[in-house]
């Protein structure tokens, strides 16, 4: 693999700080560890030589929706539900995990988890709701 020698004049791609672009740029001064200043070939302004930056890889996303999780979990969880066994929901009930209530809008519900000491998180048809208890 040849080395090739960097000698004023020479064209180089930088990072210029004033168009904020890998762009094209000449060099100006050297050291023994590389170019020191280049001058842009797009604005002409002179600064101190920055290597070309990495393009960064694209944002993934995890869940297009939240919601979409909850309710396949409500999907696979509603047939093991007796809504029978429900209780009505009340605000000066306590209630456990696993526990399943009945809510007057939300409908049949099941605590996923107690959060704190007044409150439950239940997971309903719509999805995830944290209700105050006993």
């Amino acid at each position: 693999m040849e080395s090739t020698t960097l000698s004023p004049g020479d064209a180089i791609e930088a990072r210029c700080t004033k168009c904020r672009k890998n762009v094209g740029h000449v060099i100006l001064t050297l050291s023994e560890e590389g170019p020191l200043t280049v001058q842009c070939n797009s604005c002409a302004r002179e600064h101190k030589y920055r290597p070309p930056s990495v393009a960064k890889k694209p944002a993934t996303r995890r869940s297009a929706n939240p919601k979409d999780a909850e309710r396949k979990e409500w999907e696979t969880l509603r047939p093991s539900m007796n809504s029978d066994a429900a209780r009505v929901y009340s605000m000066t009930d306590a209630y456990k995990v696993k526990a399943l209530i009945n809510h007057p809008l939300f409908g049949l519900g099941l605590v996923q988890r107690v959060v704190g000491s007044q409150k439950v998180e239940v997971l309903f048809e719509d999805g995830k709701k944290t209700m105050r208890c006993k």
